[in-house]
């Protein structure tokens, strides 16, 4: 199915004034697809319970599977969830970048929808001026890949146009993603840090950062997740 016949807007990440645009339709509760510095994400107001529920339905997702939140700062970020020491540990030497951290959620108002009513949440700073910027104006922003559950992500505007996704409002066009790499994601809602999903990066990358509290390997699970 292709999408050059499908009705949504397209925001230009280069024009400040298409940013206020972009963000004011996201808090009217729209739904759009934008840049990250992994994949090309599909998002929305993460209060919003319809708009959440919009997501789930244009991916086919599985509504047992929670969704991530975007922010760009550790202080909004910590705003909704408690990082703890490990966390903040690990988003100083990440954020802005590609690890998500599942912690337990502090703010009550977030759409349980998001949370799929589980207690955490993974949150995210990425590393795109684009997506940067609109998030300076609308704070939070659900952060899951733009294509349907089981397809490959799109890195680029015209992998969208051609894909199956469609019924989202609006399309920021920040240009091709350079990495194309998912986030690697780390629950830290139990005793030993877990990790999820290893892709951008490395476990051995998260080890050396967390050998100061005396964290190695044999504190690690693995296992997968599917954003």
């Amino acid at each position: 199915m292709n999408n050059l016949n499908k009705q949504y807007k397209v925001f230009d990440c280069h024009k400040d004034v298409e940013l206020i645009k972009c963000a004011s339709l996201v808090m009217s509760g729209g739904v759009i697809v934008y840049p990250t510095d992994t994949t090309y994400g599909i998002g929305c107001n993460p209060y919003n319970d319809k708009s959440v529920e919009r997501i789930f339905n244009i991916k086919g997702r599985n509504k047992n599977k929670p969704l991530p939140i975007l922010a760009s700062s550790i202080q909004d970020i910590e705003k909704i969830v408690s990082l703890g020491k490990i966390g903040e540990l690990l988003a100083r030497a990440y954020w802005p970048g590609a690890l998500t951290i599942i912690s337990p959620i502090i703010d009550e108002n977030i759409s349980t929808k998001v949370t799929s009513g589980k207690m955490s949440i993974g949150v995210r700073i990425p590393n795109n001026k684009c997506i940067l910027s609109l998030l300076r104006h609308c704070k939070y922003l659900v952060g899951t890949s733009a294509n349907k559950s089981g397809e490959n992500p799109a890195t680029n505007p015209s992998e969208i146009i051609s894909s199956s996704l469609h019924g989202f409002d609006a399309l920021l066009d920040g240009g091709t993603v350079e990495r194309g790499v998912e986030s690697t994601i780390v629950d830290l809602t139990d005793l030993a840090p877990k990790i999820i999903r290893e892709r951008a990066i490395t476990s051995q990358e998260i080890y050396k950062v967390l050998d100061g509290i005396r964290l190695d390997s044999n504190d690690f699970q693995s296992d997968s997740f599917d954003v």
